[in-house]
């Protein structure tokens, strides 16, 4: 399966074909996959995300999915790249990973059936949809902050053409330990439908970025963790988080909170453990 990704190289956005341990950019120039500096694989006009699909995950929440899939929005300014750092600002403490499956539009989709999707999908990456739960409460319609805030979309780190999405595992480790253990397969609305839904009513440009849900233990983590996502036939995304420089500012705006409701969710929607939970980390 090829695989592409957009590099820094010599000062330069450059393009590169994966040959084995190394980056090889067209006019020939090499560089090592671990020495590369990289760019997120793709620069979308949009990223559009889908909320609950993976059935861990409404297990977890004690919830049901509705009829059909519901989404949020993640502006082009939350891009990051692989071995990128994930800034959880100060002041804030319920930031959460959550590995996902990247569907990468080819061709501009519009009013396209399911059976269709297939012909509008350049690819796929792995995506990170953190979330800063600390907004929750404030943003709880939009999800705006929570999921929108500088660097919470790390994609990469290639963009794998040619990959059936079945029956794929999709793992998340933090500091090495293994925080997610998901499949392709417990995904209750697929990627060719996700890309038809959408486009129903939005137009989908290519580069255009879908994210396809998340299996269940998302859970917070703190500056200092690395955290890497690792998708059959995709790679392994890793980042690592670090502290903002500045404090949320106090002058202006809804404040960071920490409600029941931040809580439960940051940490697994355990509704009947309200008041319960052991002491999170700091």
């Amino acid at each position: 399966m090829p695989e592409y990704r957009r590099i820094l190289l010599d000062g330069a956005v450059v393009e590169t074909v994966r040959e084995g341990d190394a980056l090889v950019a067209g006019d020939g120039r090499r560089v090592g996959v671990q020495e590369a500096r990289h760019l997120p694989p793709v620069v979308p006009s949009k990223v559009i995300a889908v909320h609950l699909n993976h059935l861990s995950r409404v297990a977890e929440f004690q919830s049901r999915l509705p009829a059909a899939p519901t989404y949020f929005h993640k502006p082009t300014s939350a891009l990051n790249s692989h071995q990128g750092a994930v800034v959880r600002p100060e002041g804030c403490k319920w930031l959460n990973y959550e590995g996902e499956v990247a569907i990468v539009i080819g061709k501009t989709a519009r009013n396209i059936a399911p059976e269709q999707a297939a012909e509008y999908i350049a690819g796929y990456t792995i995506a990170n949809d953190y979330g800063l739960h600390d907004f929750r409460d404030t943003d709880a319609g939009s999800m705006l902050r929570v999921k929108g805030s500088d660097t919470l979309c790390p994609l990469g780190p290639g963009l794998v053409t040619d990959w059936d999405f079945h029956g794929k595992y999709l793992r998340t480790y933090v500091n090495g330990r293994l925080a997610q253990d998901g499949s392709t397969d417990e995904m209750k609305w697929d990627m060719h439908y996700l890309v038809a839904d959408i486009a129903r009513t939005i137009t989908l440009h290519p580069g255009d970025v879908l994210l396809s849900g998340t299996p269940a233990n998302s859970r917070p983590v703190r500056p200092g963790d690395v955290v890497e996502v690792e998708v059959e036939g995709l790679g392994r995304l890793t980042n690592h988080i670090v502290t903002g420089p500045a404090p949320i500012r106090t002058d202006v705006g809804a404040q960071p909170t920490e409600s029941e409701e931040v809580r439960s969710t940051a940490l697994g929607g355990d509704w009947e453990f309200r008041g319960m939970r052991p002491p999170e980390r700091p």
